[in-house]
């Protein structure tokens, strides 16, 4: 037990460690592979960190910034076919509206060539991509890829070449890898070496604060939700028939057999410590088994949402009484025998006992559970596994301890059963969650955001009717008086319920933000009757459009150029919010539709700052009177989006997206900058102090 409350320590300890840095989380190495005399695959290997992912070739239009690979002709070989690669995560992203391709960890490609001459030549390539996380994406990155083909001739060493092995050497000045041939299967052969040039944002370690403390923060905070919300489901899985009933059976059980009252809180303390180990250990071998990356995957495929949708509709039904989950009797029968060894062993084996004999009402509970972590990845079913059973496992300790406080505990009936139907209800309406992703991803628009909010006000709806006593079902005992709390949570269930109903002519419905497919998923994206001209917003009458400006996100005035928005920011005396963001940037889109929408906040961008949008994958080409030469990797930036990102990385010693600076009309930052801050009373504290900086100094 202490290594496993070591283990917990040890991995919440490194989930909030934060090292400053830029942000870099992509490597690329090559290798050469020989198919024949002439012919060579060319491979060009990314390696990619931890919940980073790098996007497909081929990505839909208007959707994220593809991979691109590009070779340099020459008349010493032909390439053959087009770049081939490997098979990604295909899942569908409600930000963009699309299917997308996407790869986590590795991925390959690889360029078939064919040689024309009879000496070996060198190809030059060059690879052109762009990644995201949960809460960044980077700028587009370019690296320079060389790859050295031995000399082909019949005869020599060389010929015997069979493939070449990458071997990237951080010793190397100038950021320069290299690329060494295998020479266990080149016999004779000169060591051959191919380089490969880091890309002109592979800058130094040193970077930004603000952008790693805000990801690892959010981490952090998706954890803690996870427990809380697990802890939760485990106290109220203890107020169903199958558990509740057995806390005063088994804590008298330890009092009264135990020759003192130390030994029989002893038991009851190790018995509820069993109760952890058991499900925690559900919750490793799930993990473990299939492997936290596979889960998210699984969670986001569109038959695996399909079967999640028909497995939680199954728990559903068990829990309106339609039938009972059980586990083999044989399996509780052994338990039983083995619980009565006594000792440690017995009270282990009395624990594994109640968790089988309970799984009728805690299986629907822990599978939907299960699911829900699987899709956060890493730790989560573990963490979830962990909230759940200590929120099982406290009673009986604590009652062991305090044996006065039973008489406190309501009595067994009818109640327990009213829980066990609220908790059918709930998981029959989390159920069509995951059927909305799965139409989602085949874009089939059969449950669209009106559709799926018809479906929970009738769920809700009918919760409501049961709850106050109108609808019954066959298990149920006749309802004669209705008790306060009964009465309370059918009020606040039909609140919830007549909350709903807007969102069938387009209410954004905050509340369940997430949950419902995204407004443009629907009949009518901006409202029964509107479009989005009919909405107005943007430039009011009293307002001047100013020479330069465009309407951004949410019809804010914005700029495009930084020159240009700090000149009528001096002119109209406002702070100036540098927005640093990118077209394919998901969490930029997160934070203008969710966040940048209230009221609020949205009413102080548009009237107390001048925002200025630089975006770092512009892919325009700089004019020419504009050429830079990058004070980063001496390479002559191409695009507009390079001047920026560079920019940013400079100035600021970030490079990841989105990225907010509130600055005064001599660049001085008016407040420390933030990166992704989905939370909108921290995004609009953070606006509201950097505003009131600037009236301060400007009194």
């Amino acid at each position: 037990m202490k290594k496993f409350f070591l283990f917990l320590l040890f991995a919440t300890i490194s989930l909030t460690a934060v090292h400053s840095q830029i942000l870099d989380p992509v490597e690329w190495s090559t290798s050469i592979k020989k198919i024949s005399e002439t012919e060579y695959d060319l491979i060009s290997k990314a390696t990619i960190d931890n919940k980073w992912h790098l996007y497909s070739q081929v990505v839909p239009k208007d959707g994220p910034l593809p991979t691109v690979l590009t070779f340099e002709e020459n008349n010493a070989y032909k390439r053959i076919g087009k770049v081939k690669e490997d098979k990604g995560i295909t899942e569908h992203d409600p930000v963009f509206d699309m299917v997308i391709t996407y790869f986590e960890h590795t991925a390959t490609f690889t360029q078939r060539i064919k040689l024309t001459g009879d000496k070996g030549t060198t190809v030059k390539g060059e690879v052109e991509f762009m990644v995201c996380d949960d809460t960044n994406c980077l700028p587009p990155s370019y690296v320079d890829l060389v790859f050295k083909i031995p000399d082909p001739a019949p005869g020599s060493a060389s010929a015997a070449t069979n493939e070449t092995a990458v071997n990237t050497d951080k010793s190397e000045p100038d950021g320069i890898a290299t690329t060494e041939v295998d020479t266990d299967s080149v016999q004779d052969a000169d060591t051959q070496k191919s380089d490969v040039v880091g890309a002109s944002d592979d800058t130094s370690k040193e970077g930004s604060k603000a952008a790693l403390e805000q990801n690892k923060k959010h981490e952090k905070k998706g954890l803690w939700t996870i427990f809380i919300v697990a802890f939760l489901f485990g106290f109220t899985a203890l107020l169903t028939p199958c558990i509740f009933p057995m806390i005063p059976m088994t804590v008298s059980f330890f009092t009264k057999q135990s020759k003192t009252r130390a030994v029989g809180i002893k038991n009851a303390i190790f018995y509820s410590i069993a109760i952890i180990v058991i499900y925690v250990f559900l919750g490793a071998v799930v993990t473990w088994f299939f492997g936290a990356d596979a889960l998210n995957a699984l969670s986001t495929n569109v038959w695996f949402n399909f079967i999640f949708f028909l497995l939680i509709l199954f728990f559903a039904f068990s829990f309106l009484g339609a039938y009972e989950i059980t586990l083999p009797s044989s399996w509780a029968t052994k338990a039983d025998k083995q619980a009565d060894r006594g000792g440690m062993i017995g009270i282990f084996f009395m624990a594994l006992a109640l968790a089988i004999v309970s799984f009728s009402c805690t299986g629907p509970i822990i599978g939907y559970l299960l699911v829900e972590a699987a899709s956060k990845g890493g730790i989560a079913p573990f963490v979830g596994m962990f909230g759940f059973s200590l929120a099982l496992a406290l009673p009986f300790g604590m009652f062991a301890a305090f044996p006065g406080w039973m008489n406190s505990l309501p009595k067994s009936g009818g109640w327990l059963n009213t829980v066990k139907v609220f908790l059918g209800f709930l998981e029959l309406a989390l159920a069509f969650k995951f059927l909305s992703n799965a139409d989602l991803v085949l874009q089939l628009h059969w449950l669209e955001r009106e559709v799926f909010l018809a479906i929970w006000v009738a769920i809700f709806g009918m919760m409501a009717l049961y709850l106050f006593g109108k609808i019954q079902l066959p298990h149920d005992s006749p309802v004669t008086n209705l008790s306060v709390g009964r009465a309370s949570l059918g009020i606040l269930v039909l609140a919830f319920t007549i909350y709903l109903i807007p969102g069938l002519w387009g209410a954004p419905l905050k509340l369940i933000s997430g949950f419902p497919p995204p407004m443009q998923y629907s009949e009518s994206p901006y409202g029964v009757g509107y479009t989005k001209e009919s909405r107005g917003g943007g430039v009011s009458n009293a307002q001047e459009f100013p020479e330069g400006a465009h309407l951004g996100p949410q019809d804010i005035i914005a700029f495009k150029d930084y020159d240009t928005g700090v000149a009528y920011a001096k002119k109209v005396n406002k702070p100036i919010l540098l927005d640093f963001t990118g077209f394919a940037c998901v969490n930029c889109r997160k934070m203008e539709e969710r966040v940048w929408s209230e009221p609020q906040i949205l009413n102080l961008l548009k009237d107390e700052v001048v925002l200025v949008s630089l975006y770092v994958d512009d892919k325009r080409p700089l004019p020419d009177g504009e050429a830079i030469t990058s004070q980063i990797s001496g390479k002559k930036l191409r695009y507009i989006g390079q001047k920026w990102s560079e920019f940013q990385i400079l100035k600021y010693e970030a490079n990841a997206q989105p990225f907010y600076v509130l600055m005064d009309h001599d660049e001085s930052n008016l407040i420390e900058p933030v990166g992704y801050t989905p939370n909108g009373d921290e995004y609009l504290a953070w606006l509201r102090k950097g505003v009131d900086a600037f009236k301060t100094r400007h009194q």
